[in-house]
């Protein structure tokens, strides 16, 4: 079975419980819309990462937009 892992990040300004929380908003968000245009729900799979995983690395507390992202795996 196909499935999509859609997973949300954030950088590295912010709480660790709040960028956690809006990791998942981001990918929820991702998700809702791939589900409106016709992707099974049950072929898509939700991460939050939170501000782990930086595409660009930073220290604490720096706004970074490329690390303010959702990625789309296709497995």
């Amino acid at each position: 079975m196909t499935t999509l892992d859609v997973s949300g990040y954030t950088d590295t300004s912010g709480a660790a419980d709040y960028n956690q929380s809006l990791s998942q908003r981001r990918a929820q968000a991702v998700a809702s819309e791939l589900v409106n245009d016709g992707v099974p729900q049950n072929e898509i799979e939700i991460h939050a990462y939170g501000a782990t995983h930086l595409l660009v690395a930073t220290g604490s507390g720096v706004r970074e937009p490329q690390n303010r992202r959702v990625e789309i795996v296709l497995n």
